[in-house]
């Protein structure tokens, strides 16, 4: 598979950022190809997958929002991405 990111967080933790588009969900329900990909992945590779649906991504209006987004998304609250 291929992944759209890989964030390397410290020496041990590995995150797949994998931003989805419409084909990869059946109203709003992630389609069952995704669903077993990031399963996959996560279970092959020892890598945690997030998932950054188009919809919610769409919403965010500048740099900051979409940094603040993913921060959450990584579980880095309000520290700074380096």
């Amino acid at each position: 598979y291929r992944i759209d990111a890989l964030v390397k967080i410290g020496d041990e933790r590995k995150v797949a950022v994998e931003v989805d588009g419409p084909s990869h969900f059946m109203q709003r329900q992630p389609a069952g190809s995704t669903t077993l990909k990031h399963r996959q992945v996560a279970r092959m590779d020892h890598i945690e997958v997030v998932s950054v649906p188009y919809w919610e991504w769409d919403e965010l209006r500048n740099s900051e929002t979409k940094q603040h987004y993913l921060r959450e998304k990584l579980g880095w609250g309000e520290k700074a991405i380096k």
